[in-house]
């Protein structure tokens, strides 16, 4: 498959990019800045510069064309604000989508978070309130197109703990730790299953290999 990636230099997309290139997979990976090309490339990933807070819809379609699929991996990422949460977790997910639908890039994955569930309680942190509420915006939006075949995976609060390759994935899995290596590998794995598609699926380390996790809920639909 081609595959392109926004976010493509975050520490998830970038476990990703290993994944998919070492696998025989088309790899692009969309980045801000010019001086992380250097990055992907190591991996064999095509770098692509475009801002996703400043680039009009034609540009990021341009991106898209050919690519079997697109996955929305960026994140506005610590020390940002509230504003910024809005513009990048919310409103250049929902540019990306415009795009991939337009390209036809129709499998399209989102990283999210378990947070975006539900209205977050009034003694949060104001910022990430406001993220939580971003990622649940842009939810919603893609969860409603019928030009794609979305998933949606909200994983639980992130580590740079090596992969156990072993995880929980399921509609409600309740709050737990996963590491970055595990998203990656479900993210892979979700790719090759398109009867995961229409689904929200929340993402934590669990005791099912990450192969027969992806399996059992693409199962359900049968």
């Amino acid at each position: 498959m081609r595959i392109v990636i926004a976010g493509g230099h975050g520490q998830i997309a970038m476990r990703l990019e290993r994944l998919l290139t070492a696998r025989g997979d088309e790899v692009a990976g969309i980045i801000r800045k010019p001086e992380q090309a250097g990055d992907l490339l190591a991996s064999g990933t095509e770098p692509v510069v475009c801002d996703l807070e400043s680039a009009s819809l034609e540009d990021v379609v341009k991106h898209l064309e050919n690519a079997d699929a697109a996955v929305f991996a960026a994140g506005a990422g610590p020390g940002s604000g509230a504003v910024r949460k809005d513009t990048v977790d919310h409103r250049s997910a929902v540019l990306f989508a415009d795009a991939a639908e337009q390209a036809g890039a129709r499998r399209f994955l989102i990283i999210s978070s378990t947070g975006a569930s539900h209205e977050p309680p009034p003694d949060t942190d104001p910022v990430f309130a406001a993220y939580l509420r971003a990622k649940a915006a842009a939810d919603d939006d893609i969860r409603a197109r019928d030009g794609l075949d979305w998933t949606v995976l909200r994983p639980g609060r992130l580590t740079n703990d090596p992969g156990t390759g072993r995880v929980k994935l399921a509609e409600h899995t309740g709050r737990a730790e996963i590491t970055r290596d595990d998203v990656a590998a479900v993210l892979a794995a979700l790719l090759d299953e398109p009867r995961t598609a229409g689904r929200t699926l929340e993402l934590i380390n669990g005791d099912t290999a990450v192969a027969d996790a992806v399996a059992a809920v693409a199962a359900e639909r049968d």
